[in-house]
């Protein structure tokens, strides 16, 4: 899974996936602060174009793509006179995944992030992985990709990279469980009846991290949790059953591995995307990141509590979904973007997201994934049911 002939002589190059997203401008921050370190060799957005620009400036990349066609005549005319190529589409984001680039932090949201990854993973790179879902919706096939391939796959998810750091994979058979830490979101106090009128603005409002509207929303359901069990199951070789999620609300501990003798090991840090970033930009050294620091004597109390099944059915549902396996997981992951979605857009409630999650898992049979083709596939065909009960849903309320 990983290996450490990385060069150390001259400066990193490192592409950026997603680079206008949460993950993606903090892991600009820290190239910016690191000129002698990093150099940036590609960067991809979704379609904000003069964002995209301006980093691409900053940073001196070699290539600037923008996912949307629409917005191509912007991006090239933001980077006149500046020698950046500048090019749009979906094809032209898996160019610049395939660039040499030794680092590519993968951070597109969602399913679209899954072929860039791949053509990263294809050619044996450093993956910084942000994306839980191309784990979610395609893990098995990835993480043959990866061994196929030599790649290195590094995660960059708070919780998986705290388990990393900490997770003994030369005795992983003396692991007895890893626990997924959990915030809890902003509706973690909220009766049920309170959070059925919850608004977008309030689900994206986390008390701790500041992330994009979809990873918001995940975290107020749980899903991000159930998401990153999905995940974790496929990066780390514990048995799926003994992997666990714990709410802390303070966010200070980002994830904990217990060992049979009774130790566990906890990776601690203060709700900053910076610091996980900064591990898998450095690995397998340690850089510096300018997250805050934590004062211990100031901290106070840390506390825990098991996740209300009741009130947030997502973990359940992440659950269901990994132990059905095949085609189930794909699924779960599409319909809950499409759902999110659907409540960002005002068209449904919130708790209607999960509602429409477990209504498209029991809409489509579960089958053996076979390929990238037929995960693109079932897929599209889980948008389209989740579409429907969403609608369906819109015209109820």
């Amino acid at each position: 899974m990983v290996k450490a002939d990385m060069p150390k002589s001259e400066p990193r190059r490192v592409t950026i996936l997603g680079s206008t997203g949460s993950v993606g401008r903090s892991t600009v921050d820290i190239l910016q602060r690191a000129p002698e370190r990093f150099q940036a060799e590609a960067l991809a957005a979704n379609r904000n174009a003069d964002l995209l620009a301006q980093q691409a400036r900053q940073l001196g990349c070699r290539m600037a793509v923008v996912a949307d066609p629409s917005q191509y005549k912007a991006l090239k005319d933001n980077l006149f006179g500046s020698h950046i190529d500048a090019a749009a589409g979906a094809e032209a984001v898996v160019e610049a995944a395939d660039r040499p680039a030794e680092v590519v932090m993968a951070s597109i949201v969602g399913a679209a992030g899954l072929e860039s990854t791949l053509a990263a993973v294809r050619r044996g790179a450093v993956v910084a992985l942000a994306n839980k879902e191309t784990l979610v919706c395609a893990g098995d096939f990835v993480m043959e990709e990866v061994k196929r391939h030599g790649a290195t796959l590094l995660p960059v998810d708070s919780e998986h990279s705290a388990i990393f750091q900490v997770f003994d994979f030369q005795q992983h058979e003396r692991i007895s469980r890893i626990m997924l830490t959990a915030s809890g979101g902003p509706f973690r106090t909220r009766a049920l009846t309170e959070m059925a009128s919850m608004t977008p603005e309030q689900a994206v409002a986390h008390p701790n991290w500041s992330m994009g509207a979809k990873i918001s929303v995940d975290s107020a359901t749980m899903m991000n949790k159930g998401l990153e069990v999905i995940e974790a199951h496929h990066l780390f070789p514990v048995p799926q059953d003994r992997i666990e999620v714990v709410v802390h609300p303070q966010s200070v501990i980002h994830s904990m591995v217990e060992y049979v003798d009774g130790s566990v090991l906890a990776q601690l840090g203060t709700p900053d995307m910076r610091t996980p970033i900064a591990y898998a930009l450095g690995w397998p050294e340690r850089i510096e990141a300018p997250s805050a620091r934590i004062d211990f004597a100031t901290l106070g109390a840390l506390t825990f509590e098991a996740p209300d099944p009741v009130r947030f059915p997502a973990l359940r549902l992440a659950r269901d979904a990994l132990r059905a396996g095949g085609s189930a997981p794909t699924v779960l992951n599409a319909a809950n973007e499409i759902a999110v979605g659907g409540f960002l857009e005002r068209r449904i409630g919130f708790l209607d997201i999960a509602r429409v999650v477990e209504e498209t898992l029991a809409a489509l049979p579960v089958v053996p994934i076979t390929g990238i083709a037929m995960v693109r596939d079932i897929d599209a065909q889980a948008r389209v049911r989740a579409t429907q009960f969403v609608e369906a849903g819109s015209r109820a309320a």
